[in-house]
């Protein structure tokens, strides 16, 4: 059992900044892959960013030059620097965290969410 916890969400301006932050702790085998979704009203769930466990990152179109996922190992922690906001960024944020557990020639892969962080960019 991992727990997901988020912060970082608010309400900015347009081309104002936030970071979002999301921590894992619990029974943790082995984080792979760590990502950031997001979900606005009437919408589609977005794969925004994700960050391999050997620092391979991905980006949406939509939110590349502006948005930059790091993550910490040690603290089990993953972050979404997001610069340059603008109106239709606005949504649910979602951290996504894969555990992997390892054995018998076989890998298992458990799959966690945050609770979601609201973001809303007011022009």
């Amino acid at each position: 059992q991992v727990q997901l916890v988020e912060s970082g969400g608010g309400l900015v301006q347009a081309g104002g900044s936030l970071r979002l932050s999301c921590a894992a702790s619990g029974n943790i085998f082995g984080i792979d892959t760590m990502g950031w979704y997001r979900m606005a009203p009437g919408k589609q769930r977005e794969l925004v960013a994700t960050i391999t466990s050997g620092g391979d990152t991905y980006y949406a179109d939509s939110v590349k030059g502006r948005f930059t996922i790091s993550r910490d190992n040690a603290e089990n922690t993953v972050y979404l620097q997001m610069n340059s906001l603008k109106p239709e960024d606005t949504a649910v944020y979602y951290c996504n965290v894969k555990d992997v557990r390892v054995a018998d020639f076989r890998a298992e892969y458990y799959d966690y969410w945050g609770q979601g962080t609201q973001v809303i960019v007011s022009s």
